[in-house]
């Protein structure tokens, strides 16, 4: 993920096509779905429709998530340089009744850029030929463009995202009105701090860390204090707040919006999808754990859950549940042996044609997706 970029060449593209992935190696495309690129996008315009047709919103818990058995439904493309080696962690959202992808990319060099598909029926993607986010700036480069998360407000998508300098993550915002042309705000929260959990080196658990930011999820309804809310962080969960989605606030040193209780979520919490309010005016909100080796979860083991949160009665916290055990875990090959091992790791949640979608990377390699029907 952090050596500086190169170009792909042919024979290295073959190669990609051809060879058996083993544990280290970049995968070949196994994904039983067939590449899919455009060199154009359907249109989004101020009249564009979020959300579907007949959208009910749920209630909490919502459960019963069984993986697409057709999965990874995106995989690398060699053809394009940029997507070549590894493609995972999306974002979604539904817009004139199609599903919307940002998805994570990286190249041979392992640097991230951010690329857009779209599909008709939330499995089978076209994917627009170029990157619709690349690093260009100093707190982008070597690493990239990391992890999208967006939401549609007015007519406008924001999304987080993390810009990875080879040295510090900082979470960054980007907006646009058409899903491909994004005007970028930089680093959100630069003054931030928090703490780093060392649970590998239990002499030394916990050091204070300024500076690094990521993982923002956003509300997309400004709550009755006048703000919009959003949590973000890898270690613990926190809160910020903005007026106009751009420029956002962060108490120093604050305590987290939620802490680990899970044995499955010892090691870091992360969001997941923005949150998605429920039927009763409270918020579901996925995200992802980590294990430490204990209670069954293997070391490292990333893992996405579930809880209800209330930000009107208790914007900072904490949430007023959450499941016990989580809704998907590490249970094929591409998740099991991937880039990184026993990855689970989800940031895409929509209702779609009488079914929740919820797209997640696996093992930061390919992308894949899990359904449940929607709640009576």
């Amino acid at each position: 993920m952090i050596m500086n970029p190169l170009p792909c060449a042919l024979s290295l593209l073959a190669l990609l096509q051809s060879a058996q992935p083993v544990h280290g190696q970049t995968p070949t495309n196994t994904s039983q779905h067939p590449i899919k690129g455009s060199s154009s996008v359907p249109p989004i315009t101020t009249d564009s429709v979020d959300n579907d047709k007949n959208y009910t919103a749920p209630y909490f818990p919502l459960l019963g998530f069984k993986e697409y058995p057709e999965n990874p439904i995106l995989s690398p493309n060699p053809a394009n340089n940029w997507e070549s080696a590894y493609l995972y962690n999306p974002s979604a959202i539904v817009v004139d009744d199609k599903v919307w992808l940002l998805y994570r990319a990286q190249n041979i060099s392992k640097v991230s850029t951010i690329g857009l598909a779209w599909s008709t029926d939330g499995y089978n993607f076209t994917r627009y030929n170029q990157p619709v986010l690349t690093p260009t700036e100093s707190y982008e480069l070597p690493g990239g463009c990391e992890d999208p998360r967006v939401v549609r407000v007015n007519g406008t998508f924001y999304m987080t995202y993390t810009g990875f300098d080879n040295t510090t993550a900082r979470l960054c915002l980007a907006a646009s009105t058409d899903l491909v042309n994004w005007k970028k705000y930089g680093p959100i929260l630069p003054n931030v701090t928090d703490v780093i959990y060392h649970w590998d080196q239990p002499t030394n658990p916990y050091n204070p860390r300024e500076g690094w930011s990521k993982s923002g999820a956003i509300l997309n309804e400004r709550q009755p204090d006048g703000l919009y809310h959003m949590h973000f962080g890898d270690s613990f969960l926190y809160y910020a707040n903005s007026t106009d989605l751009i420029r956002w606030n962060v108490t120093r040193f604050q305590q987290p919006y939620a802490q680990k209780l899970n044995i499955w979520e010892q090691a870091l919490m992360e969001s997941a999808a923005p949150p998605v309010k429920t039927r009763d005016g409270m918020w579901l909100k996925v995200y992802n754990g980590v294990g430490t080796g204990v209670g069954g979860y293997k070391p490292g083991q990333y893992s996405t859950g579930q809880m209800l949160i209330d930000p009107v009665n208790q914007p900072f916290g904490p949430p007023i549940a959450r499941l016990e055990t989580p809704l998907l875990q590490p249970t094929s090959v591409h998740e099991i042996d991937g880039q990184v091992d026993n990855v689970v790791f989800s940031e895409g949640l929509v209702q779609f044609h009488g079914k929740w979608f919820m797209y997640f990377g696996q093992g930061d390699a390919f992308l894949g997706v899990a359904t449940t029907d929607v709640q009576p």
